[in-house]
């Protein structure tokens, strides 16, 4: 396994587990239950942060700015719905 595969897979792993920190808080049955997942929710975002700006600065995560005409062309036809 590469070392780029190892990382995809540590952030899949991270953004699994902020969907299920996420549901907790949404879920959670009480105000103790609820700040406990959401903490956790948000420390588990930063690592998530932090793993995909590692990615990025391998260039194993590359982003691709949009064109400016094709985001005021989805706005235009969103504000039309």
């Amino acid at each position: 396994m590469t070392d780029r595969e190892i990382m995809e897979n540590i952030l899949n792993v991270t953004k699994g587990a902020c969907d299920l920190m996420m549901h907790g808080a949404i879920e959670s049955s009480t105000q103790d239950v609820h700040e406990t997942f959401t903490k956790v929710f948000n420390d588990t975002l930063c690592m998530q942060n932090a793993i995909y700006a590692k990615m990025a600065d391998k260039g194993w995560y590359p982003m691709t700015k949009a064109e400016q005409q094709k985001i005021d062309a989805v706005k235009q036809k969103f504000s039309e719905a």
